[in-house]
């Protein structure tokens, strides 16, 4: 630990690791509650993975095209939103089943990825990175990009709450009530698709759904109200992700990885912890 906290006031790729890790904690740990408690994390793991489309998109136009302003990440949050929206009209009005849908989104938006990168000319690491992140490679602009879409996702949930809190517990109440409950569903799955663009530079897509779900997993056993849940989901994954980032610079292992592992390795004791605790009383 001392030889992470000593190279952190040296060198700047750990300064934006620790900075982004931060930052995406937060969308994390508010977002993440709403998915757990809506249930909805299928389809938060189907946006993940259609993420992968957008960014072999981005990479082939801009290496072949010559687009250098078209950064992966634009690619990830374009098709994490057309996803999201996709995914809640499907949901809302489709006759369709469901589940059929989301998983063929699932598979078609990680095989557009995998043909995109196919088709790009060169060695791409760094969009195959993106599968199990690399948050040691998180550059100044994609600082910024994160940095942007937290304050949106966190602005969106402070101003509808309310809203977002119907929504998720009862939806016929929230109708009465004369809530659009349809709108704020699809704008509570474009919040979804936000953050998870915002871990996939933490943890990458195969892991997001898990730092999106473990940290509010242990929180809610520790949380009597949605808001108490989100601050303490919030806190943890910023503790998973500072300690995970710490860990991994130690031992020289993949930073996303350590992260989960850590955060799967709490929950755990959390749940074992619980029901000794529940046999006891």
């Amino acid at each position: 630990m001392s030889d992470f906290l000593s190279d952190l006031a040296t060198y700047r790729f750990l300064q934006f690791a620790l900075a982004a890790g931060l930052l995406a904690s937060v969308a994390a740990g508010v977002v993440g509650t709403y998915v757990v408690v809506r249930r909805i994390t299928y389809i938060a793991g189907s946006i993940a993975h259609c993420v992968l489309g957008g960014l072999g998109a981005a990479k082939y136009f801009q290496v072949t095209q010559g687009w250098e302003w078209l950064d992966p990440m634009y690619g990830a949050t374009f098709a994490a939103l057309l996803a999201a929206v996709a995914i809640g009209l499907v949901t809302l009005k489709a006759k369709q089943r469901e589940d059929t849908v989301i998983g063929a989104l699932w598979a078609i938006g990680m095989a557009v990825g995998v043909l995109f990168i196919a088709r790009t000319p060169g060695y791409q690491e760094d969009v195959m990175s993106y599968l199990f992140g690399d948050i040691l490679m998180v550059e100044r602009m994609d600082l910024w990009l994160i940095a942007g879409l937290n304050v949106v996702v966190v602005l969106l949930i402070a101003l509808f709450y309310n809203k977002f809190l119907a929504v998720c517990f009862d939806e016929e109440f929230a109708r009465l009530r004369g809530v659009r409950v349809e709108l704020y569903y699809l704008l509570l799955l474009c919040l979804t698709a936000l953050t998870v663009v915002l871990l996939v530079k933490v943890v990458g897509i195969v892991m997001v759904i898990a730092l999106l779900t473990l940290p509010v997993a242990v929180a809610g056993y520790f949380s009597r109200t949605l808001w108490q849940m989100m601050f303490l989901a919030a806190a943890l994954s910023i503790i998973f992700t500072t300690s995970g980032l710490a860990l991994s610079y130690r031992a020289n292992l993949p930073a996303g990885a350590t992260i989960i592992v850590l955060a799967g390795g709490v929950y755990l004791l959390a749940a074992i912890g619980r029901a000794i605790f529940r046999r006891t009383t």
